[in-house]
């Protein structure tokens, strides 16, 4: 890992250090793409692009344990997180 990429990550660790995740959407990068088995796992979700090696799912999360479920199947399949941040409403339409 870059030193880059570990200061966004660190960056984003902080921003998100005090926030109590309720309901809204959420834009999940990972790195790769994902099968139609693996795809059909986050519930949710649906592929908005995939591009330079990273694929970007959009969904509603009701709640933290949704999130931490998502994120929790990605780990368990060691695939790669690039990021996971809020989508503005204006943007995902809620």
């Amino acid at each position: 890992m870059t030193t880059e990429r570990k200061a966004d990550r660190k960056m984003n660790a902080e921003a998100w250090e005090g926030r109590a995740v309720t309901s809204e959407s959420f834009e999940i990068v990972i790195k790769g793409t994902l099968s139609e088995p693996v795809a059909d796992l986050i519930d949710g979700f649906e592929i908005s692009k995939v591009e330079h090696g990273e694929t970007h799912l959009v969904g509603f999360v009701p709640d933290q344990t949704k999130l931490q479920g998502i994120l929790t199947i990605f780990g368990n399949l060691n695939i790669e997180l690039v990021s996971v941040n809020p989508v503005p409403n204006s943007v995902s339409g809620t």
